[in-house]
């Protein structure tokens, strides 16, 4: 896929997770972790939406200048289950294919620290991917970033909803930055160059 096309529209680069203090540090809440790291980046500040139940940034993701990518950050507001209308609704409103969104989110299958990046597919159960998925179709960039799987009996409910450990966490600033990484690697050299260098 040509990045540059079509030229007048954005990324659309969705964090998912939940709303509320009280979900800031849960494993579920990584992608909302990474779209703050990319919006400080870019010199952005989250603000509401219009009438979508989100917040957005715009800016520039990648080099300064016209090498950059036009981009748009997006956390939905309306709590994981939910996040594919805003998603849907900031896409038409955008004019955004496919192509050029991204969901950056916590992967039960892939090892704490470690990130997988593709195009497509099925949701393994993650409401957010599957509520993004039944709003506009399954064709749209993952950069999936491994949380484990729940240790012993715990559900994966409890597990994903709970803050990172404390171990977790002497990483998680590391593995935060890595992925902010891998999706300005994804949106301006292409998801081949991304997967090379990122999928580890």
């Amino acid at each position: 896929m040509d990045v540059t096309t079509p030229a007048n529209a954005p990324w659309l680069i969705v964090g998912l997770g939940n709303p509320g203090p009280e979900y800031a540090m849960n494993r579920h809440n990584i992608g909302f972790m990474v779209a703050d790291l990319l919006a400080e980046r870019i010199g952005g500040r989250f603000k509401r939406a219009g009438k979508a139940q989100a917040q957005v940034v715009e800016g520039r993701i990648g080099p300064v200048g016209p090498a950059g990518r036009r981009a748009v950050l997006v956390k939905p507001m309306s709590f994981m289950n939910l996040s594919g209308g805003p998603v849907n609704a900031l896409r038409d409103f955008y004019k955004v294919p496919a192509a050029q969104i991204v969901a950056v989110h916590d992967e039960l299958d892939i090892d704490y620290g470690t990130l997988r990046l593709k195009l497509g597919g099925g949701d393994n159960g993650h409401n957010g991917l599957k509520s993004m998925t039944k709003a506009m179709g399954p064709d749209y960039h993952r950069v999936r970033c491994g949380i484990g799987r729940p240790p012993g009996r715990m559900q994966v409910a409890d597990f994903v909803l709970k803050d990172f450990s404390s171990a977790e966490r002497k990483e998680l600033d590391w593995f935060v930055d890595r992925a902010a990484d891998a999706v300005e690697c994804l949106v301006t050299e292409g998801l081949e160059r991304a997967q090379g260098t990122y999928n580890s």
